[in-house]
C-alpha cells in the first residue's frame, strides 16, 4: 500500500514514519504539516491510505477528506490526541482512530484493518456517501486478487486459485489446492465482491468456486452433499441452495 502522512507536529510524523517504515509492504509516498499540504499530495501521490492528524493548521483533518473527490479518497485513519472526534470518524468512513498516545502493538492492529480493506477492495462509506446514485450507471467490478500473507510477505493471490472459502469469525480460510491462507474478512463482505458466476454460497459459513466443485449429490431434508475437485464434502443448505434457483434451474 502506499500511504501518506499529515500531522503539523514533527515528532508525531517521525513515529508514524518510522512504524511505517518497518512494514515491507508499506511505501511512504508523502508527509504533509497542514491539511491544504495533505490535500495538494492525495491529489498528487494518489496513495491508497492517508494517515490524517484531525487538528492541523488551516483545514482539518474532516476538511481534507471533504477535500477530495470519491475517486481520488484514500482509505483514512485518523490520528489525534482528542476523543471527541471518534463517532464521527467512523460515519465518514474511517478505517480506524488511532488515538495518541499508542503502542506499536495498537498500530500494527490498525495496520491488519488497512491491510483487509485494501484487499477487499472496498470503497469506505465516504466513499460511497459522496458518490452517490451516479455509481449505478457502471457496472460493479468484482474481485480478481486477494492480498494475502505467505510466510511473513504479502502476496496477490488470483481468486480463480480459490477452491472455496471457509469462515472462522471474523476471518476466512481461502483453500488453494495444497495451499491455505487466513484473511480478517468477513464471508458476506467477500461474496458480495466475489463474481457469482463463479462462486456460490453453499451454507452460512462456506463459499465454493464453482469450477472446483466435482459432484453435487441430493442429501436429505432438502440439502445437497457437494464433492469438491480436492476430495472436500461441504452441505449446500436447503436455505441457499433456494436462492439460487433461478441460476442453477432447480426446484425444491
Amino acid at each position: 500500500m502506499r500511504a501518506l502522512i499529515a500531522d503539523d507536529e514533527g515528532p508525531a510524523r517521525a513515529k508514524l514514519r518510522r512504524l511505517l517504515e518497518a512494514s515491507n509492504d508499506l511505501e511512504i509516498v508523502g508527509e504533509a504539516t497542514t491539511g491544504r499540504e495533505a490535500v495538494a499530495l492525495i491529489k498528487r501521490s494518489h496513495p491508497d491510505i492517508a494517515f490524517l492528524d484531525i487538528r492541523m493548521p488551516g483545514l482539518d483533518g474532516f476538511g481534507v477528506l471533504d477535500s477530495i473527490a470519491s475517486d481520488e479518497a484514500p482509505y483514512v485513519v485518523f490520528v489525534t490526541a482528542n476523543e471527541q472526534h471518534a463517532i464521527r470518524a467512523f460515519e465518514v468512513g474511517a478505517v480506524d482512530y488511532l488515538l495518541k498516545p499508542y503502542t506499536p502493538e495498537r498500530f500494527e492492529r490498525v495496520l491488519d484493518r488497512a491491510r483487509d480493506r485494501f484487499a477487499l477492495g472496498a470503497r469506505s462509506t465516504a466513499q460511497r456517501g459522496r458518490a452517490g446514485a451516479g455509481d449505478n450507471d457502471h457496472p460493479r467490478a468484482f474481485l480478481r486478487r486477494l492480498l494475502v500473507m505467505d510466510n511473513g510477505r504479502a502476496v496477490f493471490l488470483p481468486t480463480d486459485r480459490i477452491d472455496r472459502i471457509e469462515a472462522e469469525r471474523n476471518y476466512v480460510h481461502l483453500f488453494c489446492g495444497t495451499a491455505r491462507y487466513r484473511l480478517r474478512a468477513t464471508i458476506g463482505a467477500l461474496q458480495g465482491r466475489l463474481d457469482p458466476a463463479h462462486f456460490l454460497r453453499v451454507n452460512r459459513s462456506t463459499l465454493v468456486r464453482l469450477d472446483a466443485m466435482q459432484d453435487v449429490h441430493e442429501w436429505s431434508h432438502g440439502d445437497f452433499r457437494v464433492v469438491m475437485k480436492d476430495g472436500a464434502e461441504l452441505v449446500w443448505s436447503r436455505r441457499y441452495r433456494s436462492a439460487a434457483e433461478r441460476e442453477f434451474g432447480i426446484r425444491g
